[in-house]
């Protein structure tokens, strides 16, 4: 069976007129074909950037293996989402929304628990990505003195002897007495439980870089696929010449991928021994790889915007799973190749601020080159910031429209943009901005969270697939997907939790819990909505998109119990592995 071409139907009613059809008042216009979507999308392969050094730190030589069997893996489960997209021509949001549309007939907060955990999980690359990108920005109009720079070397000597700590913790405090005040300076700072909060130079950096995302993306969907098609063009062929001119010129450096076994400690380059703790590791790595390598899925997030949704949801997905195939697989081999894991574990790369420098000295570039490099690096950033908000503020209008959450979610634009989500995507994202640049502590433990949720929408949507094929089996699909690439999807929707389970803790203590509560906020925000504004009664058009007339025969449920029974036995599974895996 052909797993690259749509299968042939007859449309569905109202479906035939899509590609020339005027776009409805207060609706989002049908604008754009796949490639448009694709360079929505085209922003993913920049999230690498976001966690490339903190999984080398836990995961040493295995990391180039964690981001390519976590690539393969999302690509498998993106062949799920593209036929349960493919149910829902007048929907968009992404496949959260239309795995929600399964799960509805069995629970009321288990579908809008899919719709939160994902907008949970997008939402906040709004605010780390502008957190790297305003460290980029302040390292070029203030930067700090190098380490072994001869002026920090000179205060050493002056001032070294009378500091009681150690010799790292004084290069540190040289650095700092050296840097620009901008670098230091803060307006309002302070500490809550496990995070920190600080309104510094960087905060208001990133807080003016998604003021301006914000505004391209208000002209609607198709000003915003222009504008990206230009920056993705301008950052993906540059990464690709990072990832394959080193390659070329210096081979492959085998020591630096071998033995493959884990490191006996995090961000230690001592190797240690395949037990728990070592597997513990390994499962934290493929923890949060999950957040960039799955996040294509989103280019499936404008099924309601595309001119012809039985051909182009298909397409936007596949091409941009290609695309980000060869991108995560590439970009961490070749660092690793060049840096080692050594040079991976410098403290500037996993906080990002040091790639662009290591990419410059990969293809043997000088200052000017690193310039550039840093100049590419902060357009890529803005690249995943816009594809973040075009998929996260499209989960919330949909969310709003299907009857989940508030109504005021769901009001667009004349351009056809949901700038009510928009506005509640900043606002929320200015607050864990202020987080996000505390700290490389407080930065991981929101990427930490954000992934919780990201794992929970994957195992309900993995597994709303084999739901629908049982109770809308009579549904024309666009695409159907291969049977073993729906049931290995399935299989990879319990291999999740235990990645949650298990690595959640590498990143914070309390991450699993953290993440776990903030998945429960969506009951007093469903309850708002469901029963007090629409009064216990979900929206008409819900029913349409179901493929059901009435609320009566929604509650028709040919998959029995079997639904119930996922739902235990992966609490089962994600209980277990949290158990059983320690560092």
């Amino acid at each position: 069976m052909s797993i690259g071409t749509p299968k042939a139907i007859h449309p569905s009613p109202g479906i035939a007129a899509f590609a020339g059809s005027p776009a409805e008042e207060g609706k989002l216009h049908r604008s754009i074909n796949w490639t448009g979507a694709f360079w929505v999308a085209s922003g993913v392969p920049a999230l690498v950037l976001f966690s490339v050094g903190g999984i080398a730190g836990n995961t040493g030589k295995l990391a180039f293996l964690i981001w390519t069997l976590s690539m393969v893996m999302g690509f498998i489960q993106s062949f799920t989402y593209a036929e349960i997209a493919g149910l829902f021509p007048n929907k968009s949001g992404g496949a959260s929304v239309y795995g929600a549309a399964a799960w509805v007939r069995y629970s009321k907060l288990i579908a809008p628990l899919s719709v939160w955990c994902n907008w949970i999980a997008w939402s906040p690359v709004l605010s780390l990505g502008s957190s790297i990108a305003a460290s980029y920005i302040l390292m070029a109009l203030a930067p700090q003195p190098a380490a072994n720079a001869p002026a920090v070397l000179d205060w050493l000597a002056t001032h070294g002897a009378s500091l009681q700590m150690s010799d790292a913790d004084k290069t540190a405090a040289a650095v700092a007495a050296l840097s620009p005040t901008i670098r230091t300076w803060t307006l309002f700072q302070m500490t809550i439980g496990p995070v920190s909060l600080s309104l510094n130079a960087a905060f208001f950096i990133g807080a003016a870089l998604m003021l301006g995302v914000f505004a391209v993306q208000h002209r609607g969907v198709s000003g915003t696929a222009s504008v990206q098609k230009y920056i993705g063009l301008l950052v993906i062929t540059p990464m690709f010449i990072v990832g394959i001119v080193p390659l070329l010129t210096h081979g492959v450096n085998w020591a630096n991928f071998s033995p493959l076994v884990p490191l006996a400690a995090p961000n230690a380059p001592a190797a240690g021994e395949w037990n728990i703790a070592g597997w513990t590791l390994v499962l934290g790595g493929m923890f949060i790889a999950a957040w960039s390598t799955y996040a294509f899925e989103t280019s499936i997030c404008y099924t309601s915007e595309f001119r012809n949704p039985e051909k182009d949801t298909f397409k936007a997905i596949f091409f941009s799973g290609l695309l980000c195939l060869s991108q995560f697989t590439l970009v961490p081999f070749t660092f690793q190749n060049v840096l080692g894991v050594e040079g991976m574990l410098d403290p500037a790369i996993a906080d990002g601020s040091g790639v662009a420098a290591a990419l410059a000295r990969m293809v043997g570039g000088g200052r000017f080159v690193e310039s550039a490099l840093v100049m590419l690096m902060i357009l890529a950033l803005l690249l995943s910031i816009m594809t973040a908000m075009a998929g996260s503020s499209r989960t919330l209008y949909q969310g709003s429209v299907d009857g989940w959450l508030p109504r005021y979610l769901g009001r667009v634009n004349e351009h056809g943009a949901p700038t009510g989500a928009m506005w509640t995507d900043l606002c929320f994202n200015l607050v864990i901005l202020a987080i996000a640049c505390a700290n490389a502590t407080s930065f991981f433990f929101i990427l930490a969270v954000s992934n919780c949720c990201y794992i929970i929408f994957t195992f309900l949507n993995l597994n709303s697939a084999w739901i629908h094929r049982i109770d809308s089996s009579h549904i024309p699909r666009p695409y159907r997907a291969p049977t073993f690439l729906l049931a290995l999807g399935s299989i990879f929707a319990f291999v999740n939790l235990i990645f949650l389970g298990a690595g959640a803790k590498v990143w914070n203590p309390i991450a699993l819990w953290a993440g776990l509560i903030t998945a429960a906020l969506i009951i007093p925000v469903f309850c708002y909505r469901h029963y007090i504004q629409d009064g216990g009664r979900f929206p008409a058009a819900m029913f349409e998109d179901l493929h059901v007339g009435t609320e009566r025969a929604m509650a028709e449920r040919r998959a029995g119990l079997l639904p119930y029974l996922a739902l235990i036995a992966g609490v089962a599974v994600l209980l277990s592995a949290n158990w059983f895996f320690a560092l």
